[in-house]
């Protein structure tokens, strides 16, 4: 993506140079597994959290431990991480005003280790997520590298463009209302009825990702969508389920296959149009 020189948001909280301390909180308390079942964007469920945390987080000290300072390409990362948020930022802005609405926008945290949010703690290994609490986006960008190395996406900058817009997503969804009322609706459902309407929820944000990137077409180059479709192809849960526990079990999917999430963002990507946007609809 064409990056450098551009605009860059004000609204990054860069807190990777900060020391994490005390111990490394994964899922604590039962918002803390809210976050990891609804709002990760890995696509974890109840039966993979466990041995997926142990793999990904390994021998990670509990022990206070002083950050490094950050490197040059820490910097650079940062700095594209900033731009990103600014597109987004712009072009939401400007479909909200076109329909009469007004943008509101989150703040996006970098850290490292562990991070203490409104919706409890939560450690790197979790992946990025969204927090409804206050409305923030929360990244160890490490965890681009685990996607490449351990998940098989390609990697490469747009990869993070397309994650930061899925968690953008869940901050649209917080703004209309759409995350409070499928939580509402989950109420009284069976686990696989609930999990389906997780299922829709992350492919409509996958969908918003996707709407991100047809307006922000100017920028991108060649093979970045490629990218994007690569890591949706990488998180789908039937990918994740086959590699962590080699087996799939549909009915705890909350985040959908890999070619759901694939097809949710380029429907997003081809039409432009938040209307479109059905998965509540057609996700039965």
């Amino acid at each position: 993506m064409k990056w450098l020189g551009r605009r860059q948001s004000d609204n990054v909280e860069d807190r990777r140079g900060m020391s994490s301390g005390g111990k490394t909180i994964v899922g604590g308390g039962i918002i803390g597994i809210i976050i990891l079942l609804v709002n990760v964007f890995g696509g974890e469920n109840a039966q993979m959290i466990t041995p997926i945390l142990e793999q990904l987080q390994g021998s990670q000290s509990s022990q206070t431990e002083a950050a490094a300072p950050l490197s040059k390409e820490d910097q650079e990362l940062g700095d594209y991480v900033k731009v990103v948020l600014a597109d987004n930022e712009d072009i939401w802005s400007k479909i909200f005003t076109e329909q009469g609405m007004t943008y509101k926008k989150p703040i996006l945290v970098l850290f490292r280790g562990s991070v203490q949010t409104a919706c409890g703690g939560a450690s790197s290994a979790s992946g990025p997520f969204y927090c409804p609490g206050d409305q923030k986006v929360y990244m160890d960008l490490d965890f681009f590298e685990e996607l490449k190395t351990k998940f098989g996406a390609k990697g490469g900058d747009f990869a993070i463009a397309y994650v930061i817009s899925h968690e953008i997503g869940h901050h649209i969804q917080t703004l209309m209302g759409t995350s409070t009322k499928m939580r509402q609706a989950q109420e009284g459902k069976s686990e696989a009825e609930a999990n389906k309407l997780s299922v829709a929820l992350e492919l409509q944000a996958d969908f918003y990702a996707g709407v991100w990137a047809h307006y922000n077409k100017e920028n991108l180059d060649t093979g970045d969508i490629e990218e994007a479709l690569s890591a949706a192809n990488a998180v789908g849960d039937d990918a994740i389920q086959s590699k962590m526990q080699g087996q799939i079990v549909p009915d705890s999917f909350t985040h959908g296959t890999s070619e759901q999430r694939m097809y949710w963002f380029k429907k997003g990507f081809t039409s432009g149009d938040m209307s479109q946007g059905t998965t509540f609809e057609e996700i039965r």
